[in-house]
């Protein structure tokens, strides 16, 4: 008997980490359970990036991300970029990314965040694929920088060129982000007591640029604080934002995963194995 419950689809979840490492067939069989039918794998770095390419490749409902994160940003180099380019050329990869910048903790001095997020956006321009972006505390330095670089894009990026991960900009940013042809990803910090500003926002954001995440094994929804989060969490952020905008559960589903196929080409032909 099928499951008639609409697919979720976590767009941001670390399973190529060591947090995962250990019982990581389970966790594929509890996000099964809990209705996920799609997964996006994004990378930190090489590392990584080779992981989430090799997890993609062994599991039909897992995708792929590739990526220099700014904390990594050092280790930007030619030989990365025609590394990512060589990684990129999978059919399970779907975006470059998790790419940006991080101005709250500076791990790199910001100069070389943003010649490496540079350079992997015009990587990602180059490959056809969307961007996953990472930015802390650098609202403004990142949209300086992804305006120009969204508007130059060729056509069948424009309206699908990246998503601004774990999303926590004022409203203007994200209706600039919409119309410049950007997703919001929405994790588990919708559910917490403290976000009340956040759901304001994500009420009135474009109902086609929403995206569920769980960026697991980080920010787990409330009612799993202080535990490793993964993606048979994310029914609970679904459930959040169905609450926040009027709709029924399936409402939410449905939407943020049609969302998803869109941005990530799933409806474009990127796999002849696509699931959505």
């Amino acid at each position: 008997m099928s499951d008639p419950r609409p697919p979720l689809v976590d767009t941001h979840c670390h399973l190529n980490l060591p947090e995962f490492e250990r019982d990581r067939a389970e966790v594929l069989g509890r996000a099964a359970v809990a209705g996920l039918e799609a997964m996006v794998i994004p990378a930190v770095d090489l590392v990584t990036s080779r992981g989430a390419v090799g997890l993609a490749e062994q599991n039909d409902s897992l995708f792929a991300a590739v990526g220099i994160h700014p904390h990594a940003a050092d280790d930007w180099s030619e030989a990365s970029r025609l590394e990512l380019r060589s990684l990129a050329r999978s059919s399970r990869v779907v975006a470059i990314g998790e790419i940006g910048l991080d101005y709250y903790r500076d791990r790199t001095p910001r100069p070389i965040q943003q010649t490496a997020l540079e350079a992997q956006l015009d990587l990602a321009a180059e490959l056809g694929l969307p961007v996953i972006l990472h930015s802390r505390q650098a609202t403004e330095a990142i949209l300086e920088t992804l305006r120009p670089w969204a508007l130059s894009l060729p056509a069948p990026l424009k309206g699908r060129c990246g998503v601004l991960h774990a999303f926590d900009g004022d409203l203007q940013v994200a209706l600039d982000a919409a119309d410049a042809g950007f997703y919001l990803g929405i994790g588990g910090p919708l559910t917490y007591p403290s976000a009340s500003g956040l759901r304001g926002i994500l009420a009135r954001a474009p109902d086609a640029r929403l995206l569920l995440e769980t960026d697991a094994p980080y920010l787990p929804p409330q009612g799993h604080r202080g535990q490793r989060n993964e993606p048979s969490f994310l029914p609970l952020v679904a459930a959040r934002l169905a609450s926040l905008r009027g709709w029924e559960p399936a409402q939410a589903a449905q939407r943020t995963t049609a969302n998803a196929a869109c941005l990530f080409g799933w409806t474009h032909g990127t796999d002849d194995r696509h699931i959505l």
